[in-house]
């Protein structure tokens, strides 16, 4: 008894003082030492934890507003790690194009760690030769032209599939009304599932989406450790580690289930690879990549991919919802190229010009990341003369660059005629629009992102006349965001569709 109640003393309170002393004796060292370099302007700090009392739950906006006052290159010190953040264009070209090589690493994140298997992985790896490899072989096997387009009736069905499925529960609801949200999600899953596994999993769907939404929250998640490691007991007291412990777990054994599967099918031939199908060859043949990579990319594709093409055409529905003249402009484009076809087909995509707009709009005021995925820098460097020391976070703020009124007219105003013209610049030189990423970082599924959402969308204004449930009209539709490693709507999209009725 005596020795627990010692114990209990030494985890309760000796633990966490020696904690902050050590911690403190850390952060004065390293302020002696910023004070000899000229660091971009930022708020005050306060001991021990830096400027993270000054974040909100929404960070991108925070960050937003602390710009507004500190400027477009702005430092922060988040418990121990030094961060600056970039919201203006210019320096953010200056990142991409300039110290790209000298800014694509990633900051250690626990959950990035573990979830990755140790940053075996293409999102979350440090920059090095294992990433490029990696990178290499989802830019060549996975996500090019050939892969991608094998699939493209497996998208096909699944559209066709979805649109079936919002008829039958629009004709079975009382008031009409589906859970486009639900819907939306449910299908980028199922194109997702369908090129990287090869099958469904509709009989499991709930038990999928929870583990899905499970290891994004922890994606996301604050962990002690990474930003005040001294107090990284503190995980382990609230549970945070032993949460993320068991969703790697649950993970893991759905990866390997997934390899077993494809393991026992022994395919003769490539014909008809899926995702998994193409790294076991790779891994078999080339023997440059092993099962934690395997399981790396999976991750991924599975955690980090389903969601943003999801957001996307989430958002885009509901901005078309507050903008009755621009869904109406849509749908004549949609049903004027498609006809009397009854869907649309991919192929049809490249002739809907306004969709696109609409798509890129929708993606400016919405992006799917709004401060991308944060990069480390690996060496010291000068950005708008000012010294930014090597393992500096740095976080690119897209949502406030794709709003700075600089660069946009009526930049809070969702008007997609603005693309129309975007031939003032072709290959995006002023860097104010940048959902994916640029450099070296730049999200590698890019291309396969924008077809799934061109032809979503394109589907759910072909085949469906919308309308809003009663009692809500376009003025009074929530806006508000969710959390997440994708930001979302925090209120479902809850519409009534009515079939479209083609004239033969």
């Amino acid at each position: 008894m005596a020795l627990q109640l010692v114990s209990m003393v030494v985890v309760l309170f000796i633990l966490p003082l020696l904690s902050l002393l050590i911690l403190h004796k850390l952060i004065n060292k390293e302020s002696t030492t910023h004070k000899q370099l000229n660091l971009p302007p930022g708020p005050k700090k306060l001991p021990l934890i830096g400027n993270l009392h000054q974040l909100g739950t929404n960070l991108h906006r925070s960050l937003h507003d602390l710009s507004l006052q500190y400027g477009p290159l702005m430092y922060l010190q988040l418990g121990q790690v030094p961060t600056i953040v970039v919201s203006s264009a210019a320096l953010a070209k200056e990142v991409f194009r300039t110290h790209d090589l000298y800014s694509s690493s990633r900051p250690y994140h626990v959950a990035w760690e573990k979830l990755s298997y140790r940053k075996a992985d293409v999102a979350f790896a440090v920059y090095g030769d294992s990433w490029r490899f990696l990178r290499k072989i989802c830019m060549m096997e996975l996500l090019g032209p050939k892969m991608v387009g094998s699939f493209q009736i497996a998208r096909q069905e699944e559209v066709e599939r979805t649109m079936k499925a919002i008829a039958s529960k629009a004709s079975e609801s009382q008031n009409g009304e589906v859970d486009l949200t639900e819907e939306i999600f449910a299908l980028s899953t199922n194109i997702i599932c369908r090129l990287a596994f090869g099958k469904l999993y509709q009989n499991d769907a709930d038990n999928f989406r929870s583990m899905l939404l499970e290891a994004q929250e922890n994606l996301m998640a604050f962990f002690f450790t990474d930003y005040l490691p001294m107090l990284g007991w503190v995980d382990v007291l609230t549970g945070k580690q032993r949460r993320l412990e068991q969703i790697f777990a649950r993970l893991d054994r759905f990866y390997q289930k997934i390899i077993d599967e494809h393991l026992d099918r022994n395919k003769s031939d490539a014909c008809g690879e899926d995702f998994v199908d193409v790294l076991l060859r790779l891994e078999r043949d080339e023997k440059r990549i092993n099962l934690d990579q395997i399981k790396g990319v999976l991750m991924n594709v599975f955690v980090a991919g389903t969601d943003t093409s999801a957001a996307t055409v989430e958002w885009a529905m509901t901005e078309l919802m507050r903008h009755p003249e621009v869904l109406k402009k849509a749908q004549t484009e949609v049903r004027g190229i498609v006809g009397t076809k009854g869907n649309v087909e991919e192929g049809d995509t490249d002739q809907l010009h306004y969709l696109k707009c609409i798509v890129k709009e929708a993606m400016r005021l919405h992006p799917p990341s709004p401060l991308l995925v944060p990069r480390e820098t690996t060496s010291h460097f000068k950005l708008d003369h000012y010294d930014i020391p090597a393992k500096t976070t740095v976080l690119i703020n897209a949502w406030t660059i794709a709003r700075d009124p600089s660069h946009w007219s009526c930049p809070d105003e969702f008007k997609p005629e603005r693309f129309i013209n975007e031939m003032s610049d072709p290959k995006g030189e002023e860097f104010n629009w940048i959902p994916f990423g640029e450099g070296r970082r730049i999200c590698p599924g890019k291309n396969f992102s924008n077809k799934a959402v061109e032809l979503m969308l394109a589907n759910l204004l072909y085949s469906f006349d919308w309308s809003l449930p009663d009692g809500v009209t376009k003025e009074s539709i929530d806006m508000s965001e969710g959390l997440g490693i994708t930001v979302h709507r925090v209120v479902p999209l809850c519409l009534v569709p009515v079939g479209y009725q083609i004239d033969n």
